[in-house]
């Protein structure tokens, strides 16, 4: 079973070389795992720290956002004919010890996309009590919208089988995409299961949806949680 990590990177120099240590150094049986770092135009050394770690990655021309990124990352699996693809973000939350988590029910055909959830078993770092009420907030309105719970709806740990590989080839949110994805995944009636993992605060760098941006972040994902329509 072939395996492709998708890693997201903008401007992840402090953590990008280590994660990649760490996910050479993984090691699951019958699988055949191959990480694929996707810089989205870094302003600082990122795509210097991947090329001393690998050869294989995504370089891309324009600044896509995470959604774009993780895309490109999709399209890739689907040309190249992977089993599953599994989104990893680039700053260190992300420990590859627990990939084995994510991906079992996708590989016991219990899902089609499987998320790592901090919350089930609450173990590991649980992001602050303001990020935690928001999203709370988005998992109701996804509840509204579809009638499942999603503990961490923004969680970017996630596994996706051939079917999902191939729906998220042809449309995948640009900003800040996990949590109306999920929704666009439950209502194209993919399987959709939460797993409990382990995170890990960042190693470095500084979140996207920090400051000011915070505030756009939960008008913008909620607008598209509500109004968002599915052929």
């Amino acid at each position: 079973m072939n395996i492709l990590i998708i890693i997201p990177c903008f401007n992840e120099q402090e953590s990008i070389g280590k994660l990649l240590s760490e996910i050479h150094s993984t090691q699951i049986n019958n699988v055949s795992i191959v990480p694929l770092p996707v810089n989205d135009c870094s302003k600082d050394k990122t795509i210097l720290v991947i090329k001393e770690h690998t050869n294989h990655f995504l370089d891309l021309p324009v600044n896509l956002g995470i959604g774009g990124a993780v895309q490109s990352g999709l399209k890739y699996a689907l040309e190249n004919n992977f089993d599953i693809a599994v989104q990893l973000d680039g700053d260190g939350q992300h420990p590859p010890s627990e990939l084995i988590k994510v991906i079992s029910p996708i590989i016991n055909n219990e899902a089609d996309v499987c998320i790592g959830s901090r919350f089930i078993d609450k173990e590991g770092f649980q992001s602050s009590f303001l990020r935690r009420v928001g999203i709370n907030f988005l998992s109701g309105l996804i509840k509204l919208r579809c009638g499942q719970t999603i503990l961490d709806c923004t969680s970017g740990y996630r596994a996706f089988n051939k079917k999902a590989i191939e729906l998220s080839a042809a449309y995948y949110p640009k900003k800040y995409p996990e949590p109306e994805s999920t929704l666009y995944f439950i209502k194209k009636g993919l399987r959709v299961k939460e797993t409990p993992v382990i995170m890990e605060a960042r190693d470095g760098g500084t979140s996207s949806i920090s400051g000011w941006r915070g505030i756009y972040y939960m008008i913008k994902v909620s607008l598209a949680i509500l109004f968002l329509r599915v052929k």
